[in-house]
């Protein structure tokens, strides 16, 4: 070998070391004392009627950490560290009543703009039943950050605080 054809094979073995000590972003944790946070919202979704049901139907509990409360309470973007949490479950009908089932998932938007820059500063995850490791997103940009792109005058957030 040349010096010269050694380059390219230098130039790709750099390349393949430096993508694999590059930094990766740590994945959205699961949100520890959640039920603690402020509770922002409660609705349910009940019939077919929503074009969310199949995948979203169920009572849907929307928590936010003290660093989001302050951006749902006086308006404009939320800072980084903001956490919103999406408790989802089942509604069964016992007896004329709408009552929880299971937990069907916990979902979390985390804001961190120089992690998240591709879904707007937001990091998407859910966590499948009342476990806190099995994780369900495996494309946010796709699964998450495509429907939530419609809220983007509202920082990609559907909640909105009811005092």
């Amino acid at each position: 070998m040349t010096p010269r054809s050694i380059l390219p094979l230098l130039a790709l073995v750099l390349a393949a070391t430096a993508a694999a000590e590059a930094p990766k972003t740590a994945p959205v944790a699961y949100p520890d004392g959640y039920r603690q946070w402020a509770l922002v919202r409660s609705m349910v979704i009940y019939s077919d009627k929503n074009p969310l049901f199949a995948q979203f139907g169920g009572f849907h509990h929307v928590y936010a950490n003290a660093q989001a409360m302050r951006a749902l309470t006086k308006g404009g973007t939320f800072g980084d560290g903001s956490i919103l949490v999406l408790d989802l479950r089942d509604a069964k009908d016992d007896g004329g009543a709408y009552t929880e089932g299971d937990r069907k998932l916990v979902a979390v938007m985390q804001k961190d703009r120089a992690r998240w820059k591709a879904t707007g500063g937001w990091g998407f995850e859910a966590f499948k039943g009342e476990s806190h490791s099995e994780r369900t997103v495996t494309d946010a940009a796709e699964q998450c950050f495509g429907c939530h792109q419609q809220q983007k005058d509202n920082d990609f957030a559907f909640s909105g605080y009811r005092p």
